[in-house]
């Protein structure tokens, strides 16, 4: 990890370590998720929003500004917007995609669950999901939720990632291996 990116992750972890702490202490972990949810919504679906954490020719005063208003036309809790509204002041919003990856973790961790990111050629049915979910419940020993994602140039097959765990046993990889393979004899 570069040093920029690995300074990004402690910002991100601190702030997403209050934020639970904050939250646990109100009982409002669940409308921290949900908060969560908005959020991850408007980074995926919005430049403009993209654009406002990361661009430094917006102002602090700007930013916060800015933030103010998104928090509340996102209906975001207290907590979440003055944290927003203060990492805006820090001048630290680059962190934010950052911050909601670390928040989910912390959630997730102390809910005894943990997340799978599933890569498919296809998309997963819900029959297939729910057995892959069962099969990682019982390899893991603990609740896993799938983060499904498709990517076609595996061909078939699928890659799963749990912590710091990867079984792949995509098709691409199989030709991949079944290459190397061929150099070395040849």
């Amino acid at each position: 990890m570069s040093e920029p990116a690995s300074i990004s992750t402690g910002i991100a972890e601190r702030y997403a370590t209050a934020v639970y702490d904050l939250a646990r202490e109100a009982n409002q972990v669940d409308a921290i998720e949900g908060d969560l949810d908005a959020l991850e919504a408007a980074l995926t679906d919005s430049d403009d929003f993209q654009r406002l954490i990361s661009s430094p020719l917006y102002t602090r005063d700007q930013q916060a500004g800015a933030i103010k208003v998104l928090a509340d036309k996102m209906g975001l809790t207290k907590t979440m917007a003055n944290t927003l509204a203060l990492m805006a002041q820090k001048r630290r919003l680059f962190v934010l995609p950052a911050l909601v990856k670390s928040l989910r973790e912390t959630i997730a961790e102390a809910k005894g669950e943990i997340t799978a990111d599933v890569t498919t050629a296809k998309a997963l049915t819900k029959t297939q999901a729910d057995k892959l979910t069962k099969s990682l419940n019982a390899s893991t020993g603990k609740k896993v939720s799938l983060h499904a994602t498709v990517d076609e140039s595996l061909i078939g097959g699928l890659v799963v990632k749990v912590g710091s765990k990867m079984i792949d046993t995509s098709i691409r990889s199989k030709l991949n291996s079944l290459q190397n393979v061929m150099k070395e004899v040849g």
